[in-house]
């Protein structure tokens, strides 16, 4: 590992991890002795529990460290009794001037450095001499290493329930996706019900029979064809047009205009035919396939590359609701079907254009696509939350745990 010169602050010191704890190596557990029912987490080489089991050997609030493996190096902090595999460390018995909840933030925040230190190539791991010759950086003040602790739990407890939200609101919208496009919603505002409502089949299973389906092909703006773009953009132009490739394409949208390649206005002129406008539908036909997104007004007269389709709805569609009809479960079972090649993965443009369509009645499409709007602002508001928290905690780590921010006068105000 490549040595870090650190500045030690006034009143800190560098401590080797061997000095202030015990390193412990797990015993291995038998894999058939585990279940996803036991009581107690079974800590391995993994950053998720290798399962769970009603035997442990190791007390709750104790840090591991991953010792083998593809995630070897990850540092964790087990709340509860678990048994401690043989790819874990755990830290045990620390020095009395330790705080664990320090450490733990001090270890996490260096461990990327930790990380460095596996060796191997077909099963990495890390070996237990690196570990106790590792050098973290320490306040000899407990009480400030307590404060600091605190200040980045409270951080890692925001994230926790913004985590928790996006995962309620993510539940939601897969159930809401589930039932909107394929029962839709009666005059009553209720989910319609085979036991309640009439339904009859169709290309894609039992749908209401107030509902069409088409080919989308035939759902397109007349005079316009569902197509991919530029085959070659070549070098890119940095005043030129921005181009859509597979990279820009994502589950949760389009990456922003100023990370787009651009490409010179004469070749962009050649492909006229997929040129952006607002409320355009793109999608990946190569590589992620099957990343539907809305083209809002900032990628107007944008451009796509051999890997994106452009898809222009006629104007008796809603393309909020076409758009969500693609990205549901019914629609990624028709494009499960359509992918071709395994290293190489596409779709054909001419299969893309004959995927079946779901096609409420447009005041339907309205209240689908409006619901459906709703709960995704809501889940993209959490996910940006998230982000921001997480922007706080890097700053936080880097500030608070190498003494460049003090927290001493946080200290005096308790006392």
């Amino acid at each position: 590992m490549k040595e870090v010169k650190v500045n030690i602050p006034d009143g800190w010191k560098l401590k080797k991890l061997g000095a202030a704890c015990e390193i412990k190596k797990g015993v291995q557990f038998n894999k058939i002795d585990l279940s996803d029912y036991g009581m107690y987490p079974c800590i391995n080489g993994g950053i998720e529990p290798s399962g769970y089991s009603d035997l442990w050997n190791t007390n709750e609030k104790t840090i591991t460290i991953s010792e083998g493996g593809n995630s070897c190096g990850y540092i964790n902090l087990i709340t509860t009794k678990f048994w401690s595999g043989g790819h874990c460390y755990s830290l045990l018995d620390l020095d009395k001037e330790l705080d664990n909840g320090f450490l733990y933030q001090a270890l996490k925040g260096r461990q990327h450095l930790i990380m460095d230190l596996r060796v191997g190539s077909g099963l990495p791991n890390i070996q237990q001499k690196a570990i106790k010759e590792f050098e973290f950086l320490i306040p000899e003040n407990p009480k400030e290493q307590t404060q600091i602790a605190s200040i980045l739990s409270k951080v890692d407890e925001a994230i926790t329930q913004t985590e928790k939200l996006i995962a309620k609101y993510q539940r939601i919208k897969t159930g809401l996706m589930q039932d909107l496009l394929t029962k839709g919603i009666d005059k009553d505002g209720n989910i319609r019900e085979e036991a309640t409502h009439q339904f009859k089949d169709s290309q894609l299973g039992r749908i209401p029979v107030e509902w069409n389906i088409e080919i989308l092909d035939n759902c397109k703006m007349k005079g316009t064809s569902i197509t991919y773009g530029i085959v070659q953009t070549f070098e890119h132009i940095e005043d030129g047009v921005p181009v859509l490739r597979t990279i820009d394409l994502g589950e949760n949208g389009i990456n922003p205009l100023k990370n787009l390649l651009r490409t010179k206005q004469s070749i962009s002129d050649k492909y006229k035919r997929t040129i952006l406008s607002e409320n355009d539908i793109v999608c990946n036909v190569r590589a992620s396939v099957g990343d539907f997104n809305l083209v809002s007004s900032e990628y107007i007269n944008c451009n796509t590359t051999r890997g994106v389709a452009r898809i222009c709805p006629n104007s008796d569609l809603n393309p909020n609701y076409l758009v969500w009809f693609l990205k549901s479960y019914r629609n990624e079972r028709q494009m499960e079907l359509l992918i071709k090649g395994t290293t190489f993965i596409d779709i054909n443009i001419s299969d893309l254009r004959q995927i079946w369509i779901l096609l409420p009645q447009i005041d339907e499409q309205n209240l689908i696509a409006s619901k459906l709007d709703k709960i995704q602002k809501s889940f993209r508001f959490y996910d940006t939350q998230l982000s921001k928290l997480h922007s706080i905690k890097r700053g936080l780590m880097q500030d608070l745990l190498s003494g460049k921010k003090r927290v001493t006068h946080l200290i005096k105000q308790t006392v």
